[in-house]
């Protein structure tokens, strides 16, 4: 089978909730980011054979194929397709693995994923939310669903409670994974660590080039003192992610087309995994899909050298933690979406373009990444490091 190539990969840094990219139109903020993909690998943008686009709020300025609008909006050729995708959280992560088995399969070569979310712009849950107001329709969980489960929706907030209850965490112990990533991500940040990684974008008095959620000074006296979802929880906003604006992106590519355009590797795509499981408690899946990731591959949890669990709420990665077996020291090693934030449907292809750039800079081989979704689903990519 054809390997897949990882050529290239950047992304934005993340805007706050009305901050740096409040003014960005979702299609222009990942209209800059492909633009500086095909720049920073050198490829001929016309050898484009397409665009995948992750994207979970497809409504308002998100709607009417935000993929396709992103490439309008770029300076690719209007000969480059586009598809958008929705896989909730890991939607730019499939997008990747899609891109892969395109590549694998030898039907093309040449493939840019994706993804983009303005929550700002696009509030989260605005396609489910404005056909309500207006009376139209019943909502997206049919009453045979409701009956099946035994509930009148699927919550991600709950779900991360029956974690956080089911392996035993107490509140301090996810404010203090909190801090970690905070830290993490400060230093991290104070390295200029995120420098290769990030596109500038044109902002008021400026350029946005840095993480705007990170809290440099934070403490486990302030993450103690935010109010909890629920009275009696264990969840806050500040142990969960951060609503985020952003765009990422990565040039997946053969080895024909290494050769053909002269493009120097990242990193080479070893595994491609995505289960589903229970859409209650729905944030507990990437612990299965990990171990039938690494069972594929032929590989445990020590052979890898760097993990990015995506940090949607602290319980999720703490579980994961612990139910692998994992190194702690190993885990989101430049911070994750409590400190960074979670830009929905670009959050896939930013950690992708994270966890590439550290382990080159670490000089490590193995990473894995995976995803908590939306109905219980979760992606789990491994790549093999060759920067």
């Amino acid at each position: 089978m054809t390997q897949a190539y990882i050529a290239a990969a950047c992304r934005t840094a993340g805007g706050k909730r009305g901050g740096a990219l409040k003014d960005w139109h979702p299609a222009d903020m990942a209209a800059e980011v492909l633009d500086a993909l095909v720049e920073r690998s050198g490829i001929d943008p016309a050898s484009i054979e397409d665009v995948i686009m992750g994207c979970v709020g497809q409504a308002g300025e998100q709607a009417f194929h935000v993929g396709r609008n992103a490439v309008l909006a770029s300076k690719l050729p209007q000969s480059v397709p586009a598809v958008t995708i929705d896989r909730q959280c890991g939607s730019s992560q499939q997008s990747i693995q899609f891109a892969a088995q395109a590549v694998m399969s030898g039907t093309q070569d040449v493939v840019i994923a994706a993804g983009v979310e303005s929550m700002t712009r696009v509030p989260m849950g605005l396609p489910f939310t404005l056909p309500m107001q207006h009376g139209i329709g019943t909502g997206p969980f049919s009453a045979r669903i409701q009956e099946r489960f035994g509930v009148a929706m699927f919550s991600q907030f709950h779900g991360a409670e029956m974690i956080a209850e089911k392996y035993g965490f107490s509140r301090e112990e996810l404010d203090a994974f909190a801090l970690e990533s905070h830290r993490r991500a400060a230093r991290a940040a104070q390295a200029d660590d995120f420098a290769e990684e990030i596109v500038p974008l044109a902002i008021e008095g400026g350029e946005h080039r840095s993480d705007e959620g990170i809290r440099h000074d934070a403490t486990l006296e302030g993450i103690a003192s935010v109010k909890l979802l629920k009275e009696g929880g264990r969840i806050s906003a500040a142990n969960a992610s951060q609503i985020c604006d952003g765009s990422a992106a990565v040039l997946v590519v053969s080895e024909r087309a290494l050769k053909n355009h002269k493009l120097t590797p990242l990193a080479r795509i070893h595994s491609l995994t995505v289960t589903a499981g229970d859409p209650v408690i729905m944030l507990e899946e990437p612990i299965p899909a990990t171990a039938r990731a690494l069972a594929r591959a032929g590989m445990t949890i020590d052979d890898i050298d760097l993990y990015e669990v995506n940090e949607a709420f602290a319980s999720v990665p703490l579980a994961w933690l612990q139910a692998t077996g994992a190194d702690p020291d190993k885990l989101n090693v430049n911070g994750g979406a409590i400190a960074l934030g979670h830009p929905l449907g670009a959050s896939g292809a930013k950690l992708m373009t994270t966890l590439l750039h550290a382990l080159k800079a670490r000089r490590k081989r193995y990473g894995l990444q995976t995803m908590c979704e939306g109905g219980g689903i979760a992606n789990v990519t491994i790549v093999e490091s060759l920067a």
